[in-house]
């Protein structure tokens, strides 16, 4: 949209001031101008991980690695970035659910609606009223677009990426969603936020599979959020203890950040937890077919992962578990359709079961099973 400059539109300080009440009223928490040059520095780590292969199986990443390392690539017109964010933070501490080995712990952004549907609505409300207010041309993106999201809102002063290479807040912690708006107009930029994270590597220190070979770097590949989410095989024998109860994302690092005391819990509708999303039973979640899958997921971002990897995580999970009722949910899934599934019941019956009663199950299914990775996982847990 680029509709005609008019008389008396807002400009400068003035349009940044209305902008950001604007924002405020639409419902953002946090709002930073930028322009639309990262320099060297973020496009430079973005291709060091790429080249360390720590971008695993989210080959998107590289796919539009100059599109996003370079945001006049995506958009040769834009002049401007405007930076958003939404509180999502919670009165919950997600560090207690992994205490409760018989439920799932579901990552506290996917407890609510998708966050990328409500973002986005907001986003393009600020858009429309910008352009009516102030001219120019726009496009606006959440994290599905090839934008460096995290280090324009650094450069826009929203806070800055700490240690656990997320975004941490002063005001909001580690607990934001967030968006941009790319202009064609020059808007006054804002100035960068200083790191304030310090000595402390309280992030570094409490992941469960030390995926960070350093501070400020992550190796997705061993981070239990990319494994439950975005991995699409088999998650390796080194991460399954690890993992524990959580079957959606890993809020670990993101909890224990200090800056969380700053946080208040979010207000906002959309984003408090459905209780059934709250440490939702494993032994439950275990019987979902494909439809209740996507019934009982209905506008949520997990959903979007499927069945199949879901149920691979429950099962690993329940494989970690104490729950009397954990053995009979695992020996049901052990001839599901998914070969993803079956293997992670096999590993978990072997965590689960007694030999014996292992050797009995392998010996009834194993000449039949078709699919080499389950056959390799009655062979690794056969006595």
């Amino acid at each position: 949209m680029s509709p005609a400059t008019k008389a008396g539109m807002l400009e400068g300080a003035d349009l940044s001031e209305s902008l950001a009440r604007k924002a405020h009223e639409l419902g953002f928490t946090s709002l930073g101008i930028t322009s639309a040059d990262l320099g060297t520095a973020p496009p430079e780590r973005l291709m060091e991980f790429l080249s360390r292969g720590y971008q695993g199986d989210m080959d998107w990443l590289e796919r539009r690695s100059d599109e996003r390392a370079v945001p006049r690539e995506l958009w040769a017109q834009a002049h401007s970035v405007i930076a958003l964010g939404v509180n999502y933070g919670t009165a919950h501490d997600p560090l207690d659910d992994l205490e409760n080995d018989d439920r799932g712990v579901i990552s506290v952004y996917a407890r609510g609606r998708d966050y990328h549907d409500v973002v986005k609505k907001r986003l393009k409300a600020l858009a429309r009223w910008l352009l009516e207010t102030a001219g120019g041309e726009v496009k606006v993106f959440v994290d599905t677009a090839p934008v460096m999201e995290k280090p324009l809102a650094a450069q826009a002063g929203i806070g800055w990426q700490g240690k656990h290479t997320n975004l941490v807040s002063r005001e909001h912690g580690s607990w934001l969603f967030l968006g941009e708006i790319y202009t064609t107009l020059d808007l006054v930029p804002g100035a960068p936020e200083s790191d304030h994270c310090g000595s402390c590597r309280a992030c570094q220190d409490i992941c469960p599979t030390n995926a960070f070979p350093a501070p400020y770097r992550l190796d997705a590949r061993r981070c239990i959020s990319y494994l439950t989410i975005e991995h699409k095989g088999h998650i390796d024998r080194e991460f399954r203890a690890a993992m524990g109860n959580r079957i959606y994302g890993c809020d670990d690092c993101l909890a224990v950040c200090p800056w969380n005391k700053f946080a208040a819990a979010t207000r906002e509708p959309a984003f408090l937890p459905r209780a059934e999303l709250t440490a939702p039973r494993l032994a439950d979640l275990a019987q979902l077919d494909d439809a209740a899958f996507r019934a009982f997921f209905s506008g949520s971002p997990i959903k979007r992962t499927g069945r199949d990897r879901f149920v691979r995580n429950v099962m690993i999970a329940l494989g970690n578990s104490t729950d009397p009722a954990a053995l009979a949910a695992v020996t049901g899934r052990l001839d599901d359709a998914s070969p993803l599934v079956r293997a992670m019941a096999v590993w978990a019956l072997h965590c689960l079961d007694a030999p014996g009663d292992f050797a009995a199950q392998r010996k009834q299914r194993y000449e039949t099973e078709p699919d080499a990775d389950v056959r390799r996982e009655w062979d690794e847990g056969d006595p």
